[in-house]
């Protein structure tokens, strides 16, 4: 998967039933977060933080999904670990990706691999990803973790914002962006035209010009 392209309309079995993932997706933004397994140390801790967080992706308009190589059945009993740890709901559904089949879509893992009859997360380590998709079902950002570091999702938050604050207008988030900082505005537009679309700019180079971000 490339950034702005379409993402793959598979169906897809998860604890919460069958979904088309455009059909799931709507007119919302989405996220897909992948793990190597279920019952696993690091992936558990990741779950909970993202529970945690359900009103802040309502707050976005934003649908969250998971993703694990283990079935249907494993994934409903993991989430009663998930929800003990965390201490918050886990609403969101998980994909029973069994036969790698949407791991392979994402380009997560090789189009050979398989998995043995007895799978550890070694078998299906590089299924540890973050896509952030737009309405417009294209993907707009995408992050990978080794097994062994847990994925910091204020920073998943905090660049789901930053592309809602950008997106379809000409404008970009400099380093570091939170909600309320300027934006950068797109070379695209010259300075009057800049001016009448965002008001004043804060001109640090000429090709560098910052404005009030909308509200």
């Amino acid at each position: 998967m490339r950034i702005n392209e379409t993402v793959p309309n598979f169906t897809a079995q998860t604890d919460q039933g069958e979904i088309k993932f455009h059909d799931w997706i709507g007119d919302s933004w989405a996220i897909l977060f992948s793990h190597p397994k279920d019952f696993t140390p690091v992936c558990t801790t990741e779950f909970g933080a993202v529970a945690q967080l359900a009103d802040e992706w309502e707050k976005r308009g934003t649908k969250v999904i998971g993703i694990s190589v283990d079935g249907v059945e494993d994934h409903v009993k993991w989430k009663g670990d998930i929800e003990s740890f965390g201490g918050a709901k886990a609403g969101f559904p998980i994909i029973a990706d069994k036969d790698l089949e949407v791991a392979k879509m994402f380009d997560m893992l090789p189009a050979e691999a398989v998995l043995p009859d007895q799978p550890t997360p070694a078998d299906s380590a590089t299924v540890r990803s973050v896509f952030i998709i737009g309405p417009d079902k294209k993907l707009k950002l995408m992050m990978t973790y080794p097994m062994t570091i847990g994925r910091n999702f204020a920073e998943v938050v905090r660049a789901l914002d930053a592309l809602q604050a950008t997106y379809e207008v000409p404008l970009a988030a400099p380093a570091n962006w939170v909600p309320g900082d300027d934006v950068i505005v797109a070379l695209s537009l010259d300075d009057e035209a800049a001016e009448a679309k965002y008001g004043k700019l804060d001109k640090k180079l000429p090709y560098l010009r910052f404005a009030k971000a909308p509200s």
